[in-house]
């Protein structure tokens, strides 16, 4: 499995947790409880966007590596060429 797609997991997982805890929140009359969810919801968010930033600069990182590989190969096939 790619880089990617265990991260796409991850954020999956994450804002199904996210979900979970804030439907725990609201379907309890304990406050003590019903605080305690929000609180882990609220968590998530902060784990949510960890995982967003770094699927995002992965994801530069592959477009500036498929840019490098393609510039070094039209470098070389310009070299070949002459």
């Amino acid at each position: 499995m790619t880089v990617k797609k265990d991260l796409e997991k991850a954020l999956a997982a994450a804002e199904s947790a996210k979900g979970t805890y804030a439907t725990f929140g609201a379907s309890t009359d304990d406050n003590s409880a019903k605080q305690m969810f929000q609180n882990m919801s609220q968590d998530m968010d902060q784990h949510i966007s960890n995982i967003q930033s770094r699927l995002s600069s992965q994801a530069e990182n592959q477009l500036n590596t498929s840019s490098s590989t393609t510039s070094s190969v039209s470098s070389n096939q310009q070299e070949n060429f002459q």
